[in-house]
Order: structure tokens, then sequence, then C-alpha cells
């Protein structure tokens, strides 16, 4: 009777056996670990168990326990199968070593996946070159040899296009912008919607303008999204050398201070140049929003210098704001608070019209007016605080009132904004308390108007607050 454990192929049979299930039972516990875990490791361990153990256990079995000789063909197929699972299997470890866990901003993580792809392919064909001469005996000098000079061939003859996709890739891993950046590359200003090997495609807002990464990489270009924070916008302007500097630098902050898009973390400021020359500083949240600050600041502050007797570019007429006007307006006022002419004609001087563009604020919240202001033309919106916003009370159109507090000394709680250009009636504090103790009348209207606007505050609010309160519920 022949001992079958003394057979040279028994061990390797019996190894194969046991070992291969054990394995691969441990191997599917750790890969349903590792992909609990969401780890990149699961991608070799996977590899391993479900095609690298079993090709060697079969390549063992035809070599080892079965004596087969390796000159065989099929053994040799089995040989190179194995050889290149391996290959496959230790690119994949090392792929999860370096890139698996990469930080955010490393050189592994900006790495672009094609140079990834590329390293690995090379890596795979070396592998294959030399598993062939191993398993096969076959001559891959001469293979190398005539790769070479082809791609020195195919190089010279694409020299343009490759350099410019070798320039987008060297882009891509330094990173010096991403999506949704903005960039100034000389005459071309705009934000980055698409990065791709061959070139970099800008909103400028007027279309797309295509830039080459060759141009990019060969030249110097601004990145206006780095570093992230504030982007601050600046704005020179210019008055006229009579315009006290004080007056100038108040009436610019105040105009800058109220405009939409500024950035919370950060306020406007303005540095004197000398010779009536300013530079206001504009932070805004967005480069994307500039444009828009800038034209609607520029905008304001045309009224605001009007409103402040201030010569913007040299300009200190305002053709609005005339005595004839003021009469005109002043005529149109009194019959409706029932005051004779005479008395109208004596205030005339102390009275002005100012002018808001849309969007401007005319009564803000806590403040106590300085005057009482009368609608001539436009439409006035007014709104009460509440929360983070604002709730919408009413309006106030030609011929009604901005401003009552002024009677009575006490702060607003109401906000006045134009909703489009605005022209009011200003009256001092000081005009309106004479006007009062001569007509003891005014007073009543003006209080009747103020506390209708106080009612219609705390509706609004009473409303908003039962609505918020039914939501919730």
């Amino acid at each position: 009777m022949i001992d079958l454990w003394r057979e040279p192929w028994f061990g390797w049979a019996l190894g194969v056996a046991i070992g291969l299930p054990v394995l691969l039972v441990l191997l599917t516990e750790v890969y349903a670990a590792l992909l609990r875990r969401n780890s990149p490791a699961a991608k070799p361990v996977r590899l391993l168990r479900n095609f690298v153990l079993p090709v060697a256990a079969v390549f063992a079995l035809l070599t080892f326990a079965s004596q087969q000789s390796f000159d065989l063909t099929w053994v040799r197929i089995v040989g190179t199968v194995l050889g290149f699972l391996l290959i496959l299997l230790v690119l994949s470890a090392f792929n999860v070593a370096l890139f698996g866990n990469a930080r955010e901003g490393s050189w592994r993580e900006r790495l672009p996946s094609i140079f990834v792809t590329l390293a690995r392919l090379a890596l795979i064909l070396v592998g294959l070159a030399i598993l062939f001469s191993w398993v096969w005996g076959a001559d891959v000098g001469g293979l190398f040899a005539a790769l070479g000079v082809t791609s020195i061939v195919i190089g010279l003859a694409l020299q343009n296009a490759v350099g410019s996709i070798i320039s987008g890739l060297l882009l891509l891993f330094e990173q010096p912008f991403k999506l949704g950046d903005f960039l100034d590359v000389g005459d071309v200003r705009g934000r980055v919607v698409e990065v791709n090997w061959r070139s970099v495609h800008i909103d400028t807002g007027n279309g797309i303008q295509i830039m080459p990464n060759s141009s990019l990489a060969g030249g110097s270009f601004t990145n206006l999204s780095q570093p992230v924070g504030v982007y601050v916008a600046s704005v020179p302007v210019k008055f006229t050398t009579d315009d006290a500097p004080h007056a100038v630098l108040s009436t610019l902050l105040e105009t800058a201070g109220s405009l939409p898009h500024l950035d919370p973390a950060d306020k406007p400021s303005v540095s004197y140049e000398g010779n009536a020359a300013y530079t206001v500083a504009l932070p805004v949240t967005s480069p994307a929003v500039e444009e828009e600050t800038v034209s609607l600041f520029l905008a304001w502050l045309w009224y605001a210098a009007r409103r402040n007797d201030l010569g913007l570019d040299g300009d200190t007429t305002d053709p609005v704001n005339t005595t004839e006007n003021v009469i005109d307006a002043l005529s149109f006022v009194g019959p409706g608070l029932k005051l004779p002419q005479e008395d109208l004609d004596g205030i005339a001087a102390s009275c002005r019209l100012e002018q808001y563009g849309a969007g401007e604020t005319l009564q803000g919240v806590g403040v106590v007016p300085d005057s009482v202001r009368v609608v001539l033309s436009g439409v006035v919106e007014l709104s009460v605080p509440y929360e983070q916003g604002r709730l919408r009370i009413g309006v106030v159109e030609r011929g009604e009132f901005i401003g009552q507090a002024a009677l009575t000394r006490q702060k607003t709680s109401t906000v006045a904004v134009a909703s489009r250009p605005v022209t009011v009636l200003r009256v001092p504090s000081s005009v309106v308390d004479d006007m009062v103790h001569k007509h003891p009348s005014l007073a009543r209207r003006i209080g009747e108007t103020l506390d209708n606007r106080r009612r219609l505050a705390a509706d609004a609010v009473a409303a908003a607050r039962a609505a918020s309160g039914s939501i919730a519920a």
C-alpha cells in the first residue's frame, strides 16, 4: 500500500486544500471590514482574494504538486496570468499607500489622475516585458528600442499639441486656481468655468474666453479669489479743492457703508490723496459683484454730493435745488397742510430739494430725524426690522411725509428706502417747530401720520410672529 503522505505532491496539495479556504475566509472578513469603513485598501484586498490567490493555488498545484515541467505551454500561461495579477496587486497597493489618504492641498491630492494613469501604464508595460522575458524567454530589448524611436517621432510631430497638454497638466498639478476663481489675464478678466488639458475657459460676462494653457503657463496672471478672504475694490473719485476734506470723507463713508454686497467682515475705508483726489476701498463679498457695487456706489455718490453741496468731478451745480423749485414745492405742500402763503414764503430760504437714487436709505432705524421730508416724486418703501431681515409695511408717495419723529424728538422705528429715484422737500426741525407753534393743527396732522405708521409696524410684526408660530406648530 502506498503511503500518500510520503508522496512529494501530498504536502502541496494538502496545503492548498486547507490553506486556500482559510485565507479566503480571512480575506473576506478583512474586505468586509474595510468596505464598512470606506477604506481605499478594500480594492487591493478584493483583487487578492478573488484573483491572485486562486490563480496562485492553481499554479502551485501545476508546478509543485503535479511536478509538471515549467516548459509546458499551459503552465507558462498560468504563470503569465499570475505574474500579471501580481503586477496589478502591487500597483494597486502602492496607489492606496500614496494617494488613498492624501491630505487636502498636498502634492499627492493635487497630482492629476492622468499622471497616475500614465505611470501605472508604463509600469505595467515594463512589468509585462520582464514577465515575458522570464516566462517565455522573449527578447524585449528590440521592443524598447522601437518604442523609444517611435516616441521621439511622435513627439516631434505633435510637439505643439503635446506642449499645450503638458502645460495643462502642470497647471492641474500646481492648481494656482480652481473652478469659480476670478482671473485677471491682461485684457481678459472673468470667472473660471472649465479647466481641461488644453485650455481654460473664462466667463468674461460677454462670452466665454478660451485661454490656451501654454499661454497661462508661459505668462503671468492674477488670481483675484486668492487668498480666500475679503476682496477690495478700489474706486478713485475727485472733488473740488473748495470742498472740505472731512466733509467729503464723511459723505464717502456714509454712501459706501449702505451699499449691498459688502463683506460683513470688513468696512469701507477712504484715503485722501491730496489735490481733491480720494480713493475709496470697498470690501465686497466676491469679485463677481465688484462691477455692480462700484457702479451703484458712483450713482449714489452723485446724489449724495449734491445733497451735501459737494462738487463731485468739479461740478458744483444742482439744477434741482433752486429757489424757484423750492417755492413751487412749498406751493404744492401748503394747501394740504392748510398753511397760509405768507408762512410758506418765510420758510423757503430754510428748505431745500434733495434727490435720492433707487435703493438709497432716506431714514434709518434708531435715529432722531433732523428734518421732515415731503415726497414730491417717486416712491419710498417703509419697512421695520424683523429677525434677520425686514418687514414691508407700506409706501410713501407724492405729498406724504417722512421723518415725523423730528417733531417729537423720538428715535425712528421704521426704515425708508427709495424704490426708485425720489425727490423730496426737506424742512428742518427748527422750521417745523416754528410752524407748529403758529399752527397747532399741523402738529395734530403730523402726529396722526406718525401714530398710523407705528400701528402698521406693530401689525406687521404681530402678523409675522403669528405666521411663524403656525408654521412651527
